[in-house]
């Protein structure tokens, strides 16, 4: 069953299922209660940042909370449909599942990085080290798409018909 696993097919598989159930939890408390949702650990930063640096009142703080929020559910979403597309072997063997992947890694990185330098300007430590982490993880899953090449497809036979006057001269036909 597993012959036709790449290793990025593998490696972006446990990203999916480490970000998908993590990033929309994160983003569906932001939807519920944006300021309490924009508090919480994963956020912190972000929002600490928002309001030391930037000095946004209660509704700008609420819209960038709502921005924050449908960025890491578009990355979940780019997941998702990678995760779907790596479930056909077809897609999977050719890596036509590459495309999601590589555009969930390239949000996913730019929000980590963003998170992770507002996290080290307001100092809070904690959420510098997950920030890092999941840039890591992301920046990891990145390498190993762009340096692995999908396997290449069979090159087509070409059926040869007869081969009327170009038969192969057998000994008895001298």
């Amino acid at each position: 069953m597993f012959r036709n696993w790449r290793i990025g097919s593998v490696n972006g598989a446990l990203l999916a299922a480490y970000f998908i159930p993590v990033w929309s939890l994160v983003a569906f408390n932001i939807i519920v209660a944006p300021v309490h949702g924009l508090y919480e650990r994963p956020s912190v930063a972000v929002a600490l940042f928002l309001s030391d640096h930037l000095q946004m009142a209660g509704m700008d703080t609420v819209r960038a909370a709502w921005l924050l929020a449908l960025g890491r559910l578009t990355v979940v979403a780019f997941f998702a449909i990678y995760f779907v597309l790596l479930c056909i072997p077809r897609t999977r063997k050719n890596g036509g599942s590459d495309e999601a992947l590589g555009i969930a890694l390239a949000i996913g990185s730019l929000i980590s990085f963003a998170s992770m330098v507002m996290a080290s300007k307001v100092g809070e430590m904690a959420a510098l080290r997950l920030h890092a982490t999941e840039l890591l993880l992301l920046l990891g899953a990145a390498i190993v798409l762009v340096i692995e090449k999908p396997e290449a497809a069979p090159k087509a036979v070409e059926s040869v018909g007869p081969l009327g006057l170009e038969q192969a001269e057998l000994l008895h036909n001298r």
